[in-house]
């Protein structure tokens, strides 16, 4: 049977942060007697991501913070910049980086590779809780 459930992430300033135990936490119950099954996570936001990357060296969150900074820099001329200078630019890196993932299931556990783990990418410079929803399909 499909399961759902909305949580929220603890607040971080920017940069990209690896969440994975904070989703494993919310969605312990949804796994549980999943044999096969997918999950989707979606972020209800429009100036934060989700991902999947490298989760031992977190150099990787710094190069992904740096990259992402170089391709969209603040300095250009934004024209929405209604809630700060980091409005539109944090709205444009969400949408390179994308608002969901999708992650296999097996036997009752999300089945990353042994390097992988779930990012969020805050692209805000003042810290903010971040709504999540996460859907188990059996």
């Amino acid at each position: 049977m499909p399961w759902q459930k909305t949580f929220s992430l603890r607040p971080r300033s920017k940069g990209c942060h690896l969440v994975t135990d904070e989703i494993n936490s919310a969605i312990a119950q949804g796994l549980r007697g999943v044999s096969i099954g997918i999950l989707h996570i979606f972020i209800q936001h429009t100036s934060a991501a989700l991902t999947v990357n490298e989760n031992a060296d977190s150099d990787v969150r710094r190069d992904m913070s740096m990259a992402l900074d170089t391709i969209v820099p603040e300095e250009l001329p934004w024209l929405h910049v209604d809630e700060g200078p980091d409005d539109w630019v944090s709205h444009t890196k969400a949408t390179l980086v994308g608002p969901s993932i999708q992650i296999p299931i097996t036997n009752g556990r999300l089945n990353l590779g042994t390097w992988q783990g779930i990012y969020l990418t805050e692209f805000r410079s003042t810290s903010r809780t971040r709504s999540v929803v996460a859907t188990i399909l059996p």
